[in-house]
């Protein structure tokens, strides 16, 4: 089952993929417009979030059928509304090893790739968050920016209950001045991108070794293609949420992006007009155009 959300009508709709046919949730329940409505009506009656829209489908409308399981519906925005975006880093050796060869202080990322408590900040709100086929922003001030493609946990009042693909779209060159910049490297117009659909996190019993690819094309050629698996990040899902929740109060719908693990070569940047496609097992592709915000 994947979960998409479309603008059709002036309206938005839930539908649910199952196998090959598209349902419309929202035909059977018009107060699910995004995958937040539906995990809330799921917690209600204590039931799991692919349990309560199974229930649905014999109320939904058949929207497509015969079409491949992985197709994203025409329209596709955003799967969900988030409260808060939030993301990990340095949570694989790779990204450990970009963060210390921008930094001018590359041993504070050492630090916290052996160190017991993570690195959680805060990316995005949802006017910040675009969906598939929408453009992701680089800065304006900044000459190095990059894409990290990222599984992302989707959390509802703190439980796990869904995942989908994150692109945290950050500035390097501002990043590695100076640590304390930070915020301005990670959170402005557009900096993430989620979608193209939220997967229950019950449809599989394993979601730590899925593989990834990240591919990069400019001016009709691909200048970045590379594959990974998320097996190798050294921290688990439950281990960065219990963090998340460690005296503090989480909003109703939140994401947690769990760190990149395909870090392109430092000559490379992202311009305007270039397209980004992140795929990750079991979910889907999130693509995006690139645009200079």
């Amino acid at each position: 089952m994947r979960c998409y959300r479309r603008f059709d009508a002036g309206e938005y709709r839930l539908l649910a993929r199952v196998d090959g046919s598209l349902y419309d949730l929202t035909a059977a329940d018009d107060a699910l417009d995004e995958f937040t409505a539906l995990a809330r009506r799921a917690s209600r009656r204590d039931v799991a979030v692919e349990t309560y829209a199974r229930r649905l489908l014999s109320d939904a409308e058949l929207a497509r059928e015969g079409e491949s399981a992985a197709a994203v519906p025409a329209g596709a925005t955003v799967p969900l509304v988030p409260d808060e975006v939030w993301a990990a880093g340095v949570t694989y050796e790779i990204s450990e090893e970009a963060r210390e060869a921008e930094s001018g202080m590359p041993e504070i990322y050492l630090d916290v790739y052996r160190a017991d408590r993570p690195e959680l900040f805060f990316k995005a709100t949802a006017e910040r968050t675009v969906g598939p086929d929408e453009a992701i922003g680089i800065r304006g001030d900044s000459d190095w920016n990059v894409p990290e493609p990222e599984l992302a946990i989707v959390l509802h009042e703190g439980e796990i209950v869904g995942y989908t693909i994150g692109n945290d779209v950050s500035s390097r060159e501002i990043e590695g001045e100076n640590p304390l910049y930070l915020p301005q490297a990670k959170i402005y117009d557009r900096c993430c991108a989620l979608g193209p659909c939220v997967v229950p996190a019950t449809v599989r019993d394993d979601w730590n070794d899925l593989a990834m690819r990240m591919t990069i094309e400019r001016d009709g050629s691909v200048v970045f293609d590379e594959s990974t698996s998320t097996s190798e990040m050294v921290r688990s899902h439950d281990e960065l949420v219990s963090y998340l929740l460690r005296h503090d109060v989480v909003p109703e719908s939140t994401v947690l992006l769990t760190g990149t693990s395909l870090v392109p070569p430092d000559d490379f940047t992202l311009a305007e007009g270039d397209a980004v496609e992140i795929t990750i097992e079991g979910i889907g592709t999130l693509a995006n155009p690139v645009t200079t915000v």
